[in-house]
């Protein structure tokens, strides 16, 4: 049986100069006589010869190296292996082994020169629900006014921090979180080990949740005001922390001014077609607004028009630049329905607009770190750099929640082995460059989804396995406020519910392994950079390495009774010693012996 590996980290790629050297290994028997790189020139296939090294990395095991060329204006290499006999091929792809050759996006990519932010892959992201996580005192007199909440046809609702949560008046009920509450907790957030966070909507709106923009300049007077956003933002700046604001571009709320649909300024787009900003909305022939999914407080907003384009990403001081410069300087956007947003009131034109929202980011902050929501597939924007990353919901949270929580994004159930999942999850990374890969923003749940916590339901044990993946998988973890201290709740609003600031009543077990697992991403390079291997899938159990030059980082997932995993011999293997840094299962000789329902994770060099 002829086995393969690569991957696209060192020790298989060596850049020198500009020259790329890409080692493929390959055991067994009946090897090819020939191998030959596939990699592309100016988007032309091209054949490059590989040679055979005389050396063997590793007894049995036979290297084969090839050299790509980086003078190309093209930073993404994509490449694969053609191994030749006699009187046959197989191409080695990161999917493994083909009879034909592979789609162009189904082969190994990577960057270089690396053109993405550069400091993403070092954090532990938080994201924070301003009006659940923390309320600060003293207060203004703005922060607990009484308004009327025109899409909900009644006042909004204040409620005290530990009253419960109810159905009712979701987007209307307010707790009085706000930004200065978030800085007060700053030190809670250092211990955990949160480097970043990325804050849902804190512009002037009239709902809880601030995704109905009533104005895009300045923050919600609720949450303290632009005041205290600049108080964050240096408290922030002071522990070398991210900052992370959510953008809404695909719709407006309609009481912001330039839509006006409740008449308080008198010049807005809604009841006046000669409004400076009628064109910044479409209309139906009878004149009504068309919004987001049957949403009438949520117009869309048309990028046909110049003017708006000017305003949210085009101009010198336009929306999207404003909040990254002085003396803001944030660090990023999170763009909210990011596949959405285009022209006539639906997509058109999509891609070019995100790709200038991105390239209009990194006019104003080169580092600026850009992602979209996609609860879909999200390839197509990334394989053509519209934005830096993707919420990898389809690359992990499903795949995760059908193999431990046996349900999908609709809550229907869905029962999957292990197999299923690897190749899911295999399946969406293989078209990603390796840089790509790395920047995923990965979560276990979010403000749109119900708490996985729940989702488990009598499965809850389950839980740890969650948020042992969370953190060795490919991507970057972000936790949802609350996780860590295992709040529960299931869609919305239960989802938001406020942050339970009673020690009585957080999870100290829980809090202690995302301190352990955050801790042991820090130190570990193959973690944050390494490339990753499933090497076993089968039933109950999940085993995956991840490689970075000398370093091994492996991972088992078993979610049902103790049992004994093999491992096929391989190279990747080959470390000197395993070292049990989470979990108490053991490895000799390549047999893993796992509880039940457990994870566990070793390192080796």
């Amino acid at each position: 049986m002829l086995n393969a590996w690569h991957l696209p980290v060192a020790p298989f790629i060596k850049q020198n100069k500009d020259k790329l050297t890409i080692t493929l290994w390959l055991a067994g028997d009946d090897q090819p006589g020939n191998v030959k790189l596939r990699t592309e020139i100016d988007n032309e296939e091209t054949s490059l010869r590989m040679y055979k090294l005389r050396s063997q990395p590793h007894p049995g095991v036979t290297a084969w190296r090839g050299t790509l060329a980086l003078t190309s204006n093209l930073p993404r290499r994509r490449y694969s292996f053609k191994l030749l006999w006699n009187n046959r091929q197989l191409w080695f792809t990161p999917q493994g082994f083909s009879a034909f050759p592979p789609a162009r996006l189904e082969q190994f990519a990577v960057d270089y020169p690396d053109q993405g932010p550069q400091w993403v892959n070092e954090q532990i992201f938080y994201q924070i629900f301003p009006d659940r996580f923390a309320r600060s005192e003293p207060r203004t007199a703005q922060q607990d006014k009484v308004y009327f909440h025109h899409a909900a046809g009644h006042d909004i609702i204040f409620k005290e921090w530990d009253e419960p949560l109810t159905a009712q008046a979701g987007g209307s009920t307010f707790y009085g979180g706000d930004l200065d509450g978030i800085s007060e907790k700053l030190p809670y957030l250092k211990k955990l080990g949160v480097t970043a966070l990325y804050l849902n909507p804190v512009f002037k709106a009239p709902s809880v949740h601030k995704y109905d923009t009533e104005d895009y300049r300045h923050v919600d007077e609720q949450f303290g005001g632009d005041e205290a956003l600049l108080r964050l933002r240096k408290n922030t700046l002071r522990e070398g922390m991210r900052l992370i604001l959510d953008g809404v571009f695909n719709h407006s709320g309609d009481s912001h001014g330039w839509f006006d649909r409740h008449n308080q300024s008198m010049s807005g787009a809604c009841h006046n077609p000669g409004s400076p900003q009628r064109d910044w909305y479409s209309f139906d022939e009878h004149g009504r607004a068309l919004d987001w999914l049957g949403y009438p407080s949520l117009p869309k907003l048309d990028y046909r028009s110049p003017t708006l384009v000017e305003e949210i990403y085009g101009g010198e001081d336009s929306v999207v630049r404003h909040w990254l410069k002085a003396p803001w300087n944030m660090d990023g956007w999170r763009i909210d329905v990011v596949h959405m947003l285009g022209e006539g009131g639906g997509a058109h034109n999509n891609l070019h607009h995100v790709s200038q929202i991105t390239r209009a980011a990194k006019a104003a902050q080169p580092e600026a770190f850009v992602f979209g929501e996609h609860f879909g597939d999200a390839r197509q924007w990334l394989q053509v750099d519209a934005e830096d990353a993707s919420m990898n919901y389809r690359g992990f949270t499903f795949p995760v929640w059908g193999f431990l929580a046996n349900t999908d994004i609709s809550y229907d159930p869905q029962q999957i082995d292990a197999q299923t999942c690897a190749r899911w999850m295999d399946n969406y990374r293989a078209s990603l460059s390796q840089q790509q890969q790395l920047r995923m923003f990965n979560q276990l749940d979010s403000h749109d989804t119900a708490r996985f916590k729940s989702l488990l339901g009598k499965e809850v044990a389950r839980l740890p396995l969650a948020v042992t993946w969370l953190f060795t998988w490919p991507g970057v973890p972000c936790i949802y406020y609350g996780d860590e201290v295992g709040l529960d709740g299931n869609n919305d609003p239960f989802c938001r519910k406020p942050f339970p600031w009673q020690p009585e009543k957080q999870d100290k077990t829980l809090f202690a392994l995302y301190q352990r697992l955050i801790r042991l991403r820090k130190r570990s390079q193959a973690l944050r950079y390494g490339g990753c291997q499933i090497l076993y899938a089968h039933g109950d159990v999940v085993v995956f390495i991840r490689v970075y030059h000398q370093q091994r980082v492996l991972v088992a997932i078993n979610r049902g009774e103790a049992c004994e995993v093999v491992l096929e011999a391989m190279p990747l293997l080959n470390v000197k010693r395993w070292q049990l840094k989470e979990g108490t299962g053991e490895i000799e000789q390549n047999i893993l012996s796992l509880p039940a329902v457990s994870a566990c994770v070793w390192s080796g060099n």
